[in-house]
């Protein structure tokens, strides 16, 4: 019987650049004898094993940008764990004249089942109508500048300029606008804790008032039947409009009888210093504690090149994230022996159930930046490290078949984000 001689595996690291590189040499060098080498490439790294090829039809940029998918590292399981991964590149757009939109929901994402996303972009002057809807509203600015909206419960107004990574928070039922300002409208993320939520089902203003008599409207507004002669027959969703007047001059005409409202739906995220900032990244938190009107609790999270957003699970609610900048893969280890790694992207939401263990690793060579959400007041996390750490000694070593030394070395408190 003939041996066969094994090599080493090749370092995790190395072996998804030669991925990589293959897969990149494969989809933009268009001769024969570059296909060949990408695959030569794909076959030294990944041996002798005939069946870790892919000659037939492949989606080669789709490919390119999920290698942990092309070929799963060996520590992911062969059992099926639902994918937790959905780029907002691939969801419908409703667009307007002022602008867009595009969601991703539980139909689109059926991991997804507490919380929902929408992208919107908003010329200068384009509005989003005045609406409310039974879903909470968080948001975080991406581009640009905007002008929002509102009532309290108690009827009093609140008008604000927000730029980009402020947040807002509009509570259920809540009425409310959004309006792009000069020079160049704005850009921005809501979600809504509700996976079933979607943007086609809000109360708006001109479709209520499309299905309401003239007469109705006259009585209730106390003024002559003519005057809604021109009101739309239809919504208006996202519509162009002159750009408002200063935000002082809003403020001050929105104020009317009852004033301001002494709530602030606003936030400044990059006023606050990082709740934890280490030589592989920084966090931010912000929850009730700190914005006082939010139900949702979120993490801004930077991941420097290198770094790694350590491993850790959250015990009180379900991680849904939005990708902002730069480059990642994500391990979820999920119950029943299963776990999957996937690669992430600017514009890529991501999706984490509760008490999963999970990592964030920077894979590219610029800042990786995204943020995670969760569907409760209060932000709670649970480190891997610091859980091994505060258990006793002997019985993790036991666990783990490590020495003494090396269970000395963990770190003792949550670094959020490695090295620290």
């Amino acid at each position: 019987m003939t041996k066969t001689n094994f090599k080493s595996p090749t370092p995790p690291q190395k072996r998804r650049k030669i991925i990589m590189s293959a897969l990149t040499r494969r989809s933009f060098i268009g001769t024969a004898a570059a296909a060949v080498g990408s695959f030569a490439a794909l076959q030294k790294v990944l041996g002798a094993d005939r069946s870790k090829t892919d000659p037939g039809p492949a989606n080669q940029p789709l490919d390119g940008q999920n290698p942990d998918s092309m070929w799963p590292p060996a520590t992911d399981s062969k059992s099926l764990v639902p994918t937790f991964k959905y780029p907002f590149s691939f969801a419908n757009k409703r667009t307007y004249e002022g602008g867009w939109s595009r969601e991703v929901t539980v139909r689109e994402l059926p991991v997804s089942k507490s919380m929902a996303g929408v992208n919107m972009r908003l010329t200068a002057g384009g509005v989003r109508e005045l609406h409310w809807h039974t879903s909470a509203e968080w948001a975080i600015m991406l581009y640009g500048t905007a002008r929002i909206t509102a009532i309290d419960e108690n009827g009093k107004s609140f008008v604000a300029d927000t730029k980009k990574n402020d947040l807002w928070f509009f509570p259920s039922g809540i009425p409310h606008s959004i309006q792009g300002l000069q020079p160049d409208g704005c850009e921005f993320l809501l979600v809504f804790d509700d996976g079933d939520f979607s943007e086609s089902e809000t109360v708006l203003l001109s479709d209520s008032i499309a299905h309401l008599p003239t007469e109705v409207l006259s009585k209730n507004f106390g003024v002559r039947e003519q005057a809604f002669q021109n009101v739309p027959k239809k919504e208006l969703f996202i519509f162009q409009t002159d750009v408002p007047p200063s935000l002082a001059e809003d403020q001050k005409s929105a104020a009317g009888a009852l004033g301001k409202s002494p709530k602030d739906f606003a936030f400044r995220t990059m006023e606050m210093r990082p709740t934890k900032q280490t030589k592989g990244g920084e966090v931010r938190i912000v929850d009730s504690r700190n914005f006082k009107v939010t139900t949702t609790a979120m993490a801004m999270v930077t991941v420097h090149p290198g770094g790694m957003r350590e491993l850790h699970w959250h015990p009180n609610a379900d991680e849904w994230q939005y990708y902002i900048a730069g480059k990642g893969r994500m391990t979820v280890v999920a119950t029943g022996n299963r776990a999957r790694t996937m690669d992430f992207q600017e514009g890529d939401v991501g999706y984490v159930q509760k008490t999963l263990l999970h990592y964030i690793e920077n894979t590219g060579d610029t800042d990786l930046m995204f943020i995670e959400m969760f569907k409760s007041d209060l932000y709670q996390e649970f480190s891997f490290s610091e859980w091994l750490a505060h258990t006793p000694a002997e019985l993790v070593m036991a666990h783990l078949n490590i020495d003494r030394a090396t269970y000395d070395g963990i770190p003792k408190l949550g670094i959020s984000v490695t090295p620290l």
